[in-house]
């Protein structure tokens, strides 16, 4: 069950520039993981991509985050309750630096793969 706030905030995504730009990154990346973006991740909430088969989470966070400290705090509790790991990347890191915001998810991607 997805409140409205996930819901809108997975369709202004689906328009964001940054998010638009790293999944054309990660689409032709040899990251070491399939993603899918927009996810739904166990009936709570909507990751902005998602590798299922190493159970990563990726966001991207920018000025709306900034507001949802909190909320995003308790979505990530949840989120590791499922097993999952959810790595959290400034919207100017993908925006100024998108070599280094891939690396950060190859690296995940390969420390989860080490993971019994």
């Amino acid at each position: 069950v997805y409140s409205s706030t996930e819901t809108e905030l997975a369709k202004e995504a689906l328009g964001n520039r940054p998010e638009q730009t790293l999944w054309l990154a990660i689409r032709r990346s040899a990251l070491g993981a399939q993603f899918r973006r927009q996810v739904p991740i166990a009936g709570m909430c909507i990751g902005d991509f998602v590798a299922s088969e190493v159970k990563l989470v990726v966001e991207v966070d920018g000025s709306a985050h900034a507001r949802r400290g909190i909320a995003d705090s308790r979505r990530d509790t949840k989120l590791r309750r499922f097993g999952f790991t959810v790595l959290r990347l400034p919207v100017k890191l993908v925006e100024r630096q998108l070599p280094v915001a891939l690396q950060r998810i190859r690296d995940a991607v390969a420390t989860l793969r080490l993971v019994p």
